[in-house]
């Protein structure tokens, strides 16, 4: 039996008003990118999509999606990303834009460059607070986004203790 290898897409949904996210699902994200495909590369790019496309994750919280296609045509599905520029919902036209922060072969890697991506934008967070109360709450989440699964037990308790001193 012959295995079909895929690429992960990890992208962020960018929108000038985060409550609009909120409007948005896995149907409209799909719908959209295939679209943006046959748009930009024609019948031959649909095609090639239709396959074996789909949309895996959806937050509609933090706008991040997680899309799958077949390894051979992931750079035909990329490249369409960037025509994409409104998703259309329960009636409602959401302006956004795609921006794909990584791509990789298995899920599992995707979530692992997101929780680092993530720790490091709340690191830069960090000196844009202004009282201490804000930088206590960024704090808590910059600690809440590690996994317990990648690491030891004994090195995460010594970074508790780092940051109660």
């Amino acid at each position: 039996m012959v295995r079909f290898k895929s690429r992960y897409l990890l992208c962020e949904v960018c929108v000038s008003n985060h409550s609009d996210l909120r409007l948005l699902d896995d149907q409209s994200v799909f719908s959209a990118v295939r679209t943006a495909v046959s748009r930009a590369h024609g019948d031959y790019g649909a095609a090639l999509t239709n396959v074996s496309f789909s949309v895996k994750y959806l937050n509609a919280h933090t706008g991040v999606v997680f899309l799958r296609c077949r390894k051979s045509h992931y750079r035909i599905l990329w490249s369409a990303l960037s025509f994409i520029n409104s998703l259309k919902n329960r009636g409602q036209c959401v302006p956004c834009f795609f921006n794909c922060l990584y791509v990789g072969g298995t899920i599992r890697t995707c979530q692992k460059f997101l929780i680092r991506y993530n720790t490091r934008q709340l690191h830069r967070m960090l000196p844009q607070c202004r009282s201490e109360e804000e930088r206590l709450e960024v704090r808590r989440a910059v600690l809440s986004c590690s996994i317990n699964s990648f690491g030891n037990e004994e090195e995460e308790d010594d970074e508790d203790e780092e940051h109660k001193e």
